[in-house]
């Protein structure tokens, strides 16, 4: 088949149909919103509810809503720039403050809706796999589906770490371990000794140990709130552990208990 001229005439441009604005902006991959908020039919009006994730180049946004005509409802939202209030001042868009952003969203939700002291979650992280399960004779287990947005879902993705924390934190979102950090592929296996090291902050660890051997001035460049703040790499694991070590109700703690981490 030879070469066609694509012509763009009048016709053309009487009959042209623009895209959503948000899929002109390329804010919105609308392939997958629609199969994330369509509700089953024979559930009427019952909201469909999702975790969305966004990460900014300072920030993690982690919400839960529901979709309306009118547009998007907000139930609770959480934020990686709260964490300094619980003692957690720098890193906050690596993967342990995704799963400290996810796990605070989770049990902001349920305590609004009373059910924090019936969905207790997981008290130690230990980054193995876990499904919150219904209890008989409560209220089911809040369930919710993840967004990512346009983000790529690629094995060891923070996403997945504020899912992960969404999760223990007392949500029931459907998941695998086939994209949490140490899950091989090839042996299809899963490492959650590997995951727990993220959870806590022990890769950011092993790397500060790596830059400040071979290029110190390098280090101090990357690491300069971390050095202004007096923690050094053995510091960061602690940090997390002991706010982890408040188990979930740690996040409600009073600032004096805070201020111990």
């Amino acid at each position: 088949m030879g070469f066609v001229k694509v012509v763009k005439n009048k016709s053309y441009f009487k009959r042209f149909q623009v895209k959503f604005r948000r899929r002109r902006e390329g804010r919105t991959d609308y392939y997958a919103r629609v199969r994330l908020v369509v509700q089953d039919k024979n559930k009427y009006n019952t909201p469909k509810y999702r975790m969305i994730v966004r990460f900014t180049n300072k920030d993690i946004i982690c919400q839960i809503a529901y979709a309306r005509i009118e547009g998007d409802v907000i139930v609770c939202a959480a934020y990686a720039h709260e964490l300094p209030r619980y003692g957690i001042k720098v890193g906050l868009t690596n993967y342990a403050a995704a799963y400290c952003t996810g796990l605070l969203l989770a049990r902001r939700l349920l305590r609004g809706f009373k059910m924090d002291n019936i969905y207790e979650g997981v008290v130690e992280p230990n980054g193995e796999d876990f499904t919150v399960e219904d209890i008989d004779g409560q209220p089911g287990a809040f369930r919710c589906y993840l967004d990512v947005g346009l983000a790529r879902t690629t094995t060891g993705a923070r996403v997945f770490g504020a899912m992960k924390g969404a999760v223990d934190g007392g949500l029931d979102i459907p998941h695998s371990n086939k994209r949490f950090p140490g899950y091989d592929a090839e042996s299809k296996e899963f490492n959650a000794e590997v995951h727990r090291k993220h959870i806590f902050g022990q890769h950011v660890s092993e790397y500060m140990r790596m830059l400040m051997e071979e290029d110190e001035d390098a280090y101090k460049k990357q690491f300069s709130q971390y050095i202004k703040l007096g923690i050094t790499p053995d510091d960061v694991s602690i940090k997390y552990g002991k706010w982890f070590g408040f188990g979930t109700a740690g996040i409600y703690g009073t600032p004096s208990d805070l201020a111990k981490i």
